[in-house]
């Protein structure tokens, strides 16, 4: 179903940032998405934090890969740039795009499906790279555009809508980032936007790559007991056995994750998933420390917030010591300087 653009008439109370702009300026189009998907959530907490940084909307660049989280671009800013890329390889295409154009603010949105399994080597290299970009995912243990497979981030037990379970460790990408040497690495709750804004304007802010994990619950597809993102009451008692592809509404899951203390949210289908944030004392620019304190919460724990950050990180662009002019700006006589040039270049490998 193709997206529908909304209204533009404003109310003329909305309160404007820096640029003049108020927040229906950053919206997009209406949402297809399932009624109460976490991933509109997310979008809601991506277009407050973009017009709290007053950043202009026509310096900003959406990318994305294939599945549901995919679609999000088209929901919010819709006077930015974009490019809605292949299965798995957004992070592969913005580093292209990112190398072309510095000057650019690249969000990339992705969804564990699409980074964790098909894109996961291009995920790893842009970490590596530390590209300057804001890595969203939307991560709710499903393929939910294809009907509910499992994903590289299913929970071991969790069941399919077949009833068969999964028997394979899930992927973390959270401690995956940590073990690579990511700059920045955080982990949120799509129901919590008093935590989830602050996250994503601090990962926007930095210099590198800033991989943002969303824990967002998939009210159609991920429907089984004991699921930390799940819907299968509906699926069960509304639709019964039906192979109907409508969705009935459901309702959109908000809670707040207090300090130092666990949050027990309830999903849809009854399970309960306990969230909480990192505790007073925590250092986040201690990367073994975190890791150590990940490893050590009790099963069905979700720690959220800024998990970790390097502030002194250098970029793919300060690395390389590429030009301070973007490549895009620059001349055809700097980009093809000739074959003279080309020569010199070749001598120095004889």
């Amino acid at each position: 179903m193709p997206s529908i653009s909304k209204p533009i008439a404003t109310h003329p109370s909305l309160q404007r940032n820096a640029l003049g702009l108020n927040i229906r300026d950053y919206e997009g189009s209406m949402s297809t998405l399932c009624a109460g998907c976490g991933h509109d959530s997310i979008t809601a907490a991506l277009v407050r934090a973009l017009w709290e940084l007053s950043l202009p909307p026509h310096l900003l660049a959406k990318m994305s890969g294939i599945g549901c989280s995919s679609k999000t671009p088209a929901y919010f800013v819709n006077g930015a740039h974009g490019f809605n890329s292949a299965h798995g390889r957004m992070p592969a295409v913005t580093t292209g795009a990112i190398a072309a154009n510095r000057d650019l603010t690249y969000i990339g949105i992705s969804g564990d499906g699409d980074s964790l399994s098909i894109g996961i080597g291009h995920m790893c290299h842009a970490i590596r790279r530390n590209v300057r970009l804001l890595y969203l995912i939307e991560n709710n243990g499903v393929y939910g555009l294809t009907k509910g497979q499992f994903s590289a981030s299913a929970d071991i037990g969790s069941k399919s809508k077949r009833g068969e379970p999964n028997e394979m460790a899930p992927i973390d990408p959270v401690l995956l980032a940590l073990s690579l040497g990511a700059s920045f690495v955080a982990r949120g709750f799509s129901g919590d936007k008093e935590q989830l804004v602050p996250i994503l304007k601090a990962a926007l802010a930095h210099n590198g790559l800033a991989l943002v994990d969303v824990i967002s619950p998939c009210v159609t597809f991920n429907d089984h007991s004991g699921s930390t993102k799940s819907y299968l009451y509906t699926r069960n008692h509304d639709l019964k056995a039906t192979e109907s592809d409508f969705v009935p509404p459901a309702q959109e899951i908000l809670a707040t994750i207090g300090q130092n203390g666990a949050t027990r949210v309830t999903m849809h289908d009854g399970s309960v998933l306990q969230f909480k944030s990192v505790p007073d004392g925590y250092n986040p620019t201690d990367r073994q420390g975190v890791v150590s304190y990940l490893m050590s919460q009790k099963p069905g724990e979700v720690v959220t917030g800024l998990l970790f950050i390097d502030p002194s990180s250098a970029d793919l662009h300060e690395m390389q010591r590429t030009s301070d002019t973007p490549l895009a700006r620059l001349p055809f006589e700097k980009l093809c300087p000739g074959s003279e040039a080309l020569d010199r270049l070749q001598q120095e490998f004889r």
